[in-house]
């Protein structure tokens, strides 16, 4: 492939939220546009980075001219790579800590594909919906297109975009005691949301069932939600 072929080439940044069955749907998904004449780049954290090469050997995420493999920083301590990480430690640092080396990552891409013209430039990024919270700042930086991809079913997506009402209307966080998981209050009937009858807050995804307004999961999952309706 010559360099106005590259060049001209769309161009999908791939990044899945970085626990193994969002990046197993996220790799299906990037292989399809892969098939369909995307050039891919599929960024998973460091951690998962090493984890592959160390499951799989050292040359596994080689990958192709047109398939590249790269990692960026999760900014959390050294742990067990034969471990997941710690789920709440790691939303937390989503919230924080990813979007300065996502940025960084993404101009040394573009730079890249302006000096040596081996990739073309990122024409649109496809995004876990879970990393909304950094990625659609970026896309908006770069002035590029970002489709957020969930790889939940629809009925629990439309589950979590209920958190914000949930709270505005006051059935969460539960109470600070543990009586509301026994007194049938779980069984609250929700009757606003649409083509989902009869549903109750038991049946709400199970990080509502909090009763602590800082609960990290809880808010990451909120925050990332609310800004799906952001996306190109």
């Amino acid at each position: 492939m010559d360099s106005t072929e590259v060049a001209t080439k769309p161009h999908a940044l791939c990044i899945p939220f970085p626990a193994q069955s969002h990046i197993k749907a996220m790799i299906k998904f990037a292989k399809l546009l892969h098939r369909r004449g995307f050039h891919i780049t599929f960024v998973n954290t460091e951690f998962n980075h090493k984890r592959f090469l160390k499951s799989l050997g050292p040359n596994s995420l080689d990958g192709l001219p047109d398939f590249q493999f790269e990692a960026i920083p999760d900014s959390l301590p050294d742990s067990n790579e034969d471990t997941t990480q710690d789920i709440t430690l790691l939303c937390e640092s989503v919230r924080k800590n990813f979007l300065a080396p996502f940025h960084t990552f993404l101009a040394k891409l573009n730079n890249d594909a302006i000096e040596t013209s081996s990739n073309p430039p990122v024409t649109g990024i496809v995004s876990d919906g879970f990393m909304s919270t950094f990625t659609i700042i970026a896309a908006e930086e770069i002035g590029a297109p970002i489709v957020l991809f969930y790889t939940i079913a629809a009925c629990s997506f439309m589950g979590f975009k209920q958190l914000r009402a949930v709270v505005e209307k006051g059935l969460a966080p539960l109470k600070d005691d543990e009586s509301c998981f026994t007194n049938g209050y779980l069984d609250t009937v929700l009757d606003w949301i649409p083509g989902m009858r009869d549903i109750r807050l038991r049946d709400l995804p199970t990080f509502l069932q909090t009763t602590s307004t800082d609960d990290t999961i809880f808010n990451f999952v909120m925050e990332a939600t609310d800004r799906a309706h952001e996306a190109s």
